[in-house]
């Protein structure tokens, strides 16, 4: 749906209740936060019966005692729908709100946006916002884990509607997963080649491998690049319902997914393609960080069996970087066959 087509239907008086669950201060003071202890799990928001999500905002309190590791991969948000057993979201705090391997920046698209605090200080407190619907037909379920080892708190509000008919069928729930390749493998030149063919798509990172009846709506992709030169030139692919080379979906390039010039060194962030994040480390451009997302709000990928999202590190995988990615899709019913997340001594950051 178009931006146009959405403020279109602003007027039209909807069939739902609104609410909101928070961290307000229930003692009618100004302790607006939520405390989550080191080893603990606070629920956000549970509820029975139909509605959907529309909004979900949180910020954290600033501590020296906090590094980012424990704050935004430390944090892990779940959520579950329809009664489920198994989350349908299971992503630490940070990477599903597009936090770059610990980094802050601003975003600016339509699904996700991120604001700066006091004093726009770096490492201060800043404002996340996800504007993707979570609808649910028979129950929502969001909590947040603190598998760090230090005591934590954040600030949220989640807008949500109650209704009092479910969505039909064709509604999907939305999933998100979190994904880490470090380092991905670099593959080898051939003897006597000038450079790698890459004409199976085997040796990609995998951003989404999961079976279902759904659609594909974009990814933040991080990656901390140990060269000091550019370390895309790596096409995405996306294999629709089990088919063979080649694929439905072919790119060109790194840079093209998330709608750059050549080689970005400068960072941006739109309606649906960013490049949010480059360190640029020491003043060599592309060394380090560097964060982006595309999101396919106007041009969703459909898969009805099955879909498998992934991208070359570097021209035919010749680069051994560190890869992660967050990717969401909605999906008919609740998928069971999620993967775990890996632990927190695997989700380390990275500042080599």
């Amino acid at each position: 749906m178009s931006e146009g087509m959405f403020l279109s239907q602003l007027p039209t008086l909807g069939d739902f209740r609104s609410k909101r669950a928070s961290s307000w201060d229930r003692t009618g003071g100004n302790r607006d936060w939520m405390d989550i202890p080191a080893g603990s799990t606070r629920t956000l928001l549970e509820e029975s019966g139909a509605g959907c999500v529309r909004h979900f905002y949180w910020t954290y309190i600033k501590s020296a005692e906090a590094p980012r590791l424990a704050t935004f991969r430390g944090l892990v948000l779940r959520a579950f729908w329809d009664g489920a057993e198994k989350p349908s979201i299971e992503v630490p705090l940070g990477d599903l709100f597009g936090v770059t391997n610990g980094m802050v920046r601003p975003i600016r698209s339509l699904a996700f946006v991120t604001n700066p605090g006091f004093r726009d200080d770096p490492h201060g407190s800043w404002g996340f916002n996800c504007y993707l619907p979570m609808p649910f037909a028979s129950g929502a379920r969001i909590e947040i884990e603190n598998q760090s080892d230090l005591d934590l708190g954040i600030w949220y509000h989640i807008d949500y509607e109650i209704q009092d008919t479910p969505s039909d069928e064709n509604v999907g729930r939305l999933h998100a997963l979190w994904n880490r390749e470090n380092p991905t493998q670099a593959v080898s030149k051939p003897e006597g080649e000038d450079e790698i063919k890459n004409l199976t798509g085997e040796d990609n990172y995998t951003i989404l491998d999961v079976g279902g009846d759904g659609q594909f709506v974009g990814y933040f992709l991080t990656v901390v690049n140990h060269e000091r030169g550019w370390w895309g030139e790596g096409d995405d692919m996306v294999f629709i319902d089990g088919e063979t080379w080649p694929p439905s979906v072919h790119g060109t390039g790194t840079e093209e997914i998330f709608g750059g010039g050549a080689c970005p060194g400068n960072e941006y962030s739109g309606p649906y393609t960013g490049f949010h994040c480059i360190e640029n480390r020491a003043g060599y451009r592309w060394w380090g960080t560097t964060g982006a997302y595309r999101f396919y709000l106007t041009d969703p990928l459909r898969f009805r069996k099955s879909i498998r999202v992934c991208l070359e590190h570097g021209h035919g995988n010749d680069k051994a970087n560190d890869y992660a990615s967050v990717a969401f899709w909605y999906q008919r019913g609740v998928n069971e066959n999620l993967p775990l997340l890996a632990p927190l001594s695997e989700r380390q950051i990275n500042f080599q």
